[in-house]
């Protein structure tokens, strides 16, 4: 179980050889959430500082490493049995930097020797995770100030590469994009055919033809009709459809 005083407990001077976590590995999360035809990316501020950040964390000596990846995304959203993969690691040494991480340690007014331990060199396992928008309750961590969404097309410099990592998670995503069902968790439990395409539009950046679009998704087999979406307007009103859970 998360424990915010452990949160706490590894950015002072009494832990700055990080005690019971694995050294030089952390994890990003890319956590996308849909609404209103966006894509939306969850983001850490550290407004003492002007840095922004993806949610990340460390990995405990005794932790399963997608446990620790599950853990980082429940504590910034709140939600669990989300859709969440690894895809990518990211270990240039360009991406070396311990500045922000010092400054964000002097905002908080925690004493950094150059040997803090998070200070040195860091490998970061590259997660992203699908999430219901209207779901998810954004929690700031300990040593942040606000944890808010923002939109894909509209995010601000990030800290070291994190910008791309966002950007490798979104090349990933589009690859899987049917295979994968990225919908899923993006949707609510039930959807009409325009919603969907609307997430394929979104993640994929262009427009689709509506037939087409239409067709290949009642090819796939994943989806079950549930009834006609009440608009006063019989005649026209969408079909609502939602994913047959065998296949999920």
């Amino acid at each position: 179980m998360y424990n915010i005083n452990m949160a706490k407990r590894i950015i002072t001077e009494a832990d700055k050889d990080g005690k019971g976590f694995i050294h030089s590995l952390a994890i990003d999360a890319v956590i996308f959430g849909f609404h209103e035809n966006q894509l939306k990316v969850l983001l850490l501020e550290y407004k003492s500082t002007g840095l922004f950040a993806l949610p990340g964390g460390f990995i405990k000596d005794r932790e399963n490493l997608n446990d620790a990846a599950s853990s980082v995304v429940f504590r910034r959203t709140g939600l669990r049995n989300i859709y969440l993969e690894q895809f990518y690691t990211f270990g240039n040494y360009s991406r070396y930097d311990p500045a922000p991480m010092k400054a964000i340690l002097k905002a908080k007014k925690t004493p950094a020797p150059a040997s803090h331990w998070l200070l040195q060199r860091f490998i970061t396992v590259g997660y992203y995770a699908l999430v219901d928008f209207t779901k998810a309750i954004p929690t700031p961590d300990a040593i942040s100030d606000s944890c808010k969404w923002y939109d894909l097309n509209e995010l601000p410099a990030l800290m070291q590469d994190h910008n791309l990592i966002i950007a490798k998670a979104l090349e990933t995503l589009r690859v899987s994009l049917d295979q994968k069902l990225t919908g899923f968790n993006l949707l609510s439990a039930e959807f009409t055919m325009g919603e969907l395409q609307s997430v394929y539009e979104t993640i994929l950046g262009k427009k689709m033809l509506r037939a087409a679009f239409q067709r290949k998704m009642l090819s796939l087999g994943i989806l079950e009709l549930v009834a006609k979406k009440m608009t006063g307007k019989a005649h026209k009103a969408p079909y609502v459809y939602r994913f047959i859970k065998n296949n999920v």
